[in-house]
């Protein structure tokens, strides 16, 4: 009896053990102050090997002096720090947003050590590839303009138009247009012509949620339907129609 005792106290003694040390993992991080300083800019951490462009592994934003911290678990990460003017957390950096470059990769530690990296940002002040090119230069001849439109064909503004070249459009999107304005107008200048999937929404970042703004652009069908365009061409007049998410 008194051994069964003896071996019970030790396996709780053990189990006690083992939870201090799991806890004392997760208590590892990442602090540091965003200059600036920048008050609620958005920390974005991914761990290794991550698209930097999707969705990160964890994110937070900073407080009014520009300090952040953030509990990981032991690991490689990267962090990029944002701020977009209109306040999405996701979606492309326009020009005017902040950014910064990618820091990392950081090595959290299992003895739950907080580490401190600081991060400067600037502001972004030219376009890039994966986000739809607006400029008036004429040399940009492909491409697909048209209107996002409510359900009453009223326009919509602030909404944008994500362009894809698979049909089941689960992917990142290739292309996003810049938010529409009153007119509800889009244009998207391509690379190249080819077959191409539409969607509108006013909001970035995974499947749409309630409230969202969301529509296909399809020719009455339960699939969407395939925009072609030629290069050296500017196709005109495709339309989208948007409906709140239900």
């Amino acid at each position: 009896m008194k051994k069964n005792l003896f071996l019970l106290a030790v396996f709780f003694i053990l189990l006690t053990f083992l939870s201090a040390c799991e806890k004392k993992k997760d208590k590892g991080g990442i602090k540091g102050i965003v200059y600036k300083p920048v008050e609620k800019i958005y920390v974005y951490v991914y761990k290794e090997g991550m698209d930097l462009k999707g969705p990160a592994f964890a994110d937070t934003l900073t407080d009014e002096e520009g300090n952040f911290s953030i509990s990981l678990p032991p690991g490689k990460y990267l962090l990029v720090a944002r701020m977009r003017k209109t306040g999405e957390v996701a979606g492309p950096v326009e020009v005017g947003d902040l950014k910064s470059e990618v820091i990392g990769p950081v090595t959290v530690p299992e003895d739950g050590k907080v580490l401190e990296k600081n991060i400067k940002v600037f502001q972004k002040i030219g376009e890039t590839k994966d986000i739809a090119i607006t400029s008036p230069d004429l040399s940009k001849k492909t491409g697909i303009e048209g209107r996002i439109l409510d359900a009453d064909g009223k326009p919509v503004a602030n909404a944008r138009v994500h362009i894809y070249d698979h049909i089941q459009m689960s992917e990142r999107p290739k292309f996003v247009s810049s938010p529409t304005g009153p007119d509800g107008k889009y244009i998207v200048y391509l690379p190249k012509g080819g077959t191409y999937y539409l969607a509108a929404r006013d909001k970035f970042g995974g499947p749409p949620k309630v409230g969202d703004l969301y529509g296909r652009y399809d020719k009455g069908t339960i699939e969407p339907s395939g925009v072609v365009v030629r290069d050296n061409e500017i196709l005109k007049n495709i339309d989208i129609t948007v409906h709140k998410v239900w």
